[in-house]
């Protein structure tokens, strides 16, 4: 059994409970792994830094978990990684990580080992484990992937070199009579292969016979089996399973091996949890949590709405001003934190984007909560930034305007640039001009064969929305994830702003004559 990228999602935790006794009351000699994140993204992380998550996984029995990106969010804290060390002190369970180095974080000192324990300790790192299972050695190691230093805030916490650091491991395994070796990764399944992905460490690297994945949050109904190296070779079988994020399903895969330790037959599927019920040693469980985030999400956020920052739709005709069709306050001002945001990461960034569909909700008038933030962006999007020429810019927002004046979920507001469209114009040829502002504040139009650096969230960077322009950029790893929750980053915005005077700014403008 595996998750992965739960990011603090513990409202369907009963839920994920009754998955996890459901299998095991089937096979009681089940594994029950952890690919990472299991940090940032809901108000139980904001509130509980990860202990919450972890008094469920210690009553689920997880046998070991390996380290994402997000475990090191709070690295530029005060605090630093305490909260981590605490986490990782308080598990019942060990950890493995064959690429992360925390020697240089005397938080850490005591709690990791760059070995492969057959005896691991609750609460320790470890470069891998072996697990014996009706009998037969099983060895598990842990991958993180090397963008974290990018995208989180490490500090002194290095990464290494994921081919090498595997195959390192593989050796160590084998050294020790271990033919049935599982990689615990938080890479990507096909993220970009010019940093690391799941895809080409199953390529690259014989001996590994199943690969637990996390990190692009990849949604594989079915296990994939990976037969050719990087040579297009024929290669001993490895199987990739990832089970997409937020606990929304509870992933399952079985391995069957020769003699020799080769994969002969898999099988595998996602178990949706919400179609199952609640167990209720867990629910009860979670109350004490959950009624503590009521009034947290009742507190204000120190920002005050003049007049309603509102969520317009069309009527039932589909017609009238709605959010996919045409500029909002609300939009502006999401896009506005979006394009600050990006900027403290990369201050080349001239434009920010965000799709009507992922808006739920208005603001009322008055003291904004944190509950009404959340209620906005509802869906645990992240920030992401893509490197995009003028002409793909253009065609997205030909995708954008598509449906005008119908709506479409993925019409694009827009922060930092302005669109001109023709919406008597053939669908694919409404745009008239988009320009990005400069540094001077002056409008610059866009050419068509130069790149541009745009902000956007996850789910559009990926190529929701029928952005199939997009896809092709994260495909060709022009896309970086920074891992950034939404709602934070508003509430962040409209705090910086204190008064919030909803306008509408001519940022994208029916030019029809």
């Amino acid at each position: 059994m595996h998750t992965n990228d739960t990011h603090a999602h513990l409202d369907n935790i009963a839920k994920r409970t009754t998955a996890i006794k459901n299998v095991r009351a089937e096979k009681p000699n089940s594994l029950l792994l952890d690919a990472g994140d299991v940090f940032s993204g809901t108000l139980y992380f904001n509130e509980f830094k990860g202990q919450a998550d972890l008094k469920f996984m210690n009553a689920l029995g997880y046998d070991a978990m390996t380290f994402g990106n997000h475990e090191f969010d709070l690295g530029s804290s005060l605090e630093g990684h305490q909260a981590l060390a605490d986490f990782i002190k308080g598990a019942n369970f060990p950890f493995v990580s064959a690429n992360v180095n925390f020697s240089a974080d005397a938080r850490f000192t005591g709690l990791f080992t760059d070995l492969i324990s057959s005896d691991p300790a609750k609460g320790k790192i470890y470069n891998g484990i072996i697990k014996e299972i009706n009998g037969e050695k099983v060895g598990i190691f842990g991958l993180t992937t090397a963008e974290t230093k990018d995208i989180s805030s490490p500090g002194s916490i290095a990464f290494e070199n994921y081919i090498a650091e595997a195959k390192r491991a593989v050796k160590a395994f084998e050294g020790k009579g271990v033919d049935k070796i599982i990689a615990l990764t938080h890479i990507g399944y096909d993220d970009n292969p010019a940093v690391d992905n799941d895809l080409t460490l199953a390529e690259s690297v014989e001996g590994i016979d199943l690969i637990v994945g996390g990190h692009s949050h990849t949604q594989l109904d079915k296990p994939v089996v990976v037969e050719k190296d990087t040579n297009n070779n024929a290669k001993d079988p490895t199987v990739i399973v990832q089970a997409f994020q937020y606990s929304d399903f509870l992933g399952t895969v079985d391995v069957e091996f020769d003699y020799a330790g080769k994969v002969v037959k898999s099988d595998g599927k996602l178990i949706k949890t919400a179609d199952l019920p609640e167990d209720p040693e867990a629910a009860a469980m979670l109350k004490d949590y959950s009624e503590k985030l009521k009034e947290i999400s009742s507190k204000s956020i120190e920002a005050v709405a003049e007049s309603e920052l509102t969520n317009p739709r069309a009527n039932a005709e589909g017609n009238g001003i709605s959010v996919r069709n045409s500029e909002t306050a609300l939009g502006n001002i999401i896009t506005d934190g979006m394009l600050a945001k990006a900027k403290t990461y990369d201050k080349d960034i001239v434009m920010a984007l965000q799709n009507g569909g992922g808006i739920r909700s208005a603001i009322p008038a008055g003291d904004i909560t944190v509950g009404e933030v959340i209620t906005v962006l509802p869906f645990g999007n992240t920030l992401a930034t893509m490197t995009l020429t003028g002409a793909e810019l253009k065609e997205a927002f030909e995708t954008s305007l598509k449906s005008y004046p119908k709506e479409n979920g993925g019409f694009l507001h827009v922060s930092g640039g302005k669109v001109e469209f023709d919406s008597s114009k053939p669908v694919g040829e409404r745009v008239v001009s988009i320009s990005f502002k400069d540094a001077n504040g002056n409008y610059t139009p866009i050419q068509d064969n130069q790149t541009y650096k745009i902000a956007t969230n996850a789910f559009t960077a990926k190529g929701g929305d029928s952005y199939t322009v997009f896809a092709k950029a994260y495909a060709e790893g022009r896309v970086t994830d920074l891992g950034l929750s939404d709602w934070e980053n508003l509430a962040e915005h409209l705090k910086n702003l204190k008064t919030i005077s909803p306008k509408i700014e001519g940022r994208i403008v029916d030019v029809k004559k």
